[in-house]
């Protein structure tokens, strides 16, 4: 594998390894989506058992909409399989090392002509707490995005800022949630960033992107005829977390057991199914 995505990972924040699925992988994955969002729509609300979390919403013009499932691997297989294949540590090796911890597993819906599914500009290192628990992350972790369809501005690709990551914390002050907000130009501008200096993700299925957890980021609406899918992962060196599931010991792929600790603070008071009251 070529290491130029490095070299622009490292100066920019983030990259694109193109290619690195085939058509048969995007099939299976797509197959997957479809086959996880049809559970989402079983449920009349968010809901979560464990660490997995659907967050279905009402949407003002599709009604029933799933926005995103967190940790899908649990229970499906293609998606545990995908989270720990060998193309991946290739990709991420160099950042992480062979001993790795995941701390994300998560898929983004876009359905063509739904009401809102946009992300504000954020930084993903405000969703690890407690800090303390998150050693190094400007160099320990990584996250990535599988395309299972075409991105693109009018369907809703994610836009980066580069660069942003060597600004490390920054606040950027938003009305409300991070998925509930719609992506605004006058939060960089707020920031003293230039928003033309913003670039679209452009991916096509199969290809993976790579961004830092301070890479400033968000995502548009989808006014597109067709879907925006995305698989989610992110890694981290293991001995920089406390937290998360194994993905790799030794190069060696992990399978998921009992469900670790990550993000979901009340996972031993609170393990049980249910509709959560608040998200």
């Amino acid at each position: 594998m070529a290491a130029d995505y490095l070299k622009h990972y490292e100066e920019h924040g983030y990259a694109v390894v193109r290619g690195v699925f085939g058509p048969d992988d995007v099939s299976e994955l797509a197959s997957a989506f479809e086959r996880v969002y049809a559970q989402g729509l079983e449920h009349a609300r968010c809901y979560r058992h464990q660490n997995v979390f659907f967050r279905v919403d009402p949407d003002d013009a599709l009604g029933r909409i799933v926005r995103f499932v967190q940790w899908p691997a649990y229970f499906d297989a293609v998606l545990s399989q995908y989270r720990t294949d060998s193309r991946m540590l290739d990709i991420i090796e160099p950042i992480t090392g062979v001993d790795v911890k995941q701390i994300i597993n998560q898929m983004h819906w876009k359905p063509p002509g739904a009401a809102m599914t946009e992300f504000a500009y954020h930084q993903d290192i405000h969703f690890r707490r407690p800090a303390a628990a998150y050693r190094s992350p400007e160099r320990a972790y990584v996250q990535t995005g599988i395309a299972v369809d075409r991105h693109r501005t009018e369907n809703g690709a994610m836009f980066v800022y580069p660069g942003s990551h060597r600004l490390r914390d920054v606040t950027i002050s938003l009305p409300g949630r991070v998925s509930d907000t719609a992506l605004q130009a006058g939060d960089l501008a707020a920031l003293g960033l230039d928003p033309e200096k913003a670039v679209s993700l452009d991916l096509d299925p199969g290809d993976v992107a790579l961004w830092n957890v301070y890479t400033i980021h968000g995502s548009g609406p989808n006014r597109a005829p067709h879907e925006r899918r995305f698989y989610v992962n992110g890694y981290v060196a293991a001995d920089m977390c406390d937290r998360g599931e194994w993905a790799f010991q030794g190069g060696k792929a992990c399978q998921l057991g009992e469900p670790q600790l990550v993000h979901y603070e009340d996972l031993y008071t609170r393990p049980e199914p249910h509709y959560p009251s608040a998200v």
